[in-house]
């Protein structure tokens, strides 16, 4: 059986940021953009939860290129299904809130 949990808002929008390979500030940008500017991330709690997601292995940092002092972050096959398990679950939790709403 699938591990299931839900992320936070912010977590959910850092994986998605990374389906595509992404330096840390276009991650803050992406983030931003999608959530409607909802979601702001500081430069410390990006990197803070870019070393969490690193840890879990759910993200990779990418090989720097010369001289380069941007960090680029893509998402791991783990990741990947952990983003996919979320949209699942979030689109669920949708349905049924509609559901249950045009019942009532």
């Amino acid at each position: 059986m699938a591990e299931s949990f839900a992320l936070t808002e912010a977590t959910y929008y850092i994986l998605l940021s990374l389906v595509r390979p992404r330096h840390g500030y276009g991650i803050m940008q992406l983030t931003e953009e999608l959530s409607g500017g909802r979601v702001h991330l500081a430069a410390g709690t990006l990197y803070g939860a870019l070393n969490a997601l690193s840890t879990k292995g759910w993200i990779i940092q990418l090989p720097a290129e010369d001289e380069s002092r941007r960090k680029e972050y893509s998402l791991t096959e783990k990741g990947f299904q952990v983003l996919v398990n979320e949209v699942a679950r979030l689109r669920e939790l949708a349905d049924n809130g509609e559901r249950i709403l045009r019942e009532g």
